[in-house]
């Protein structure tokens, strides 16, 4: 069973940077595809961070990242680059992708197995 595959987590100080990078385990990404990225902090619900498709187009964020993450995709692999991080940032970051462009994670298919952010002050 293909799943998502995550890198780049880890600790960084308060206005640092990460990037995240995520790739399927086997095979290629349907054109049709949807790449999303989530995050789930310890006590909370999963929550939308950014999607967008896999043949480009307008990303979507979400209002608490709106301005300091960016999410791209080059072929096989998206990425999340994380700007400014605070410390509200800290959670495990999740890839995942579906055929639907919507922020609800139910629509999304398949998963990777998350990556941890922690931002320190």
């Amino acid at each position: 069973q293909v799943q998502m595959v995550e890198s780049g987590g880890g600790s960084v100080q308060v206005g640092g940077s990460l990037r995240l990078s995520c790739a399927p385990s086997a095979g290629r990404m349907l054109s049709s595809s949807v790449w999303g990225w989530f995050r789930q902090a310890p006590g909370k619900d999963r929550e939308f961070v950014a999607l967008i498709r896999w043949r480009g187009g307008t990303p979507l964020y979400a209002d608490s990242v709106k301005g300091r993450f960016v999410i791209s995709s080059d072929k096989n692999t998206a990425y999340l680059q994380m700007f400014s991080l605070r410390p509200e940032d800290t959670a495990v970051y999740f890839c995942a992708v579906g055929s639907h462009y919507e922020t609800n994670p139910r629509a999304f298919t398949t998963w990777g197995q998350g990556t941890q952010v922690t931002v320190v002050s």
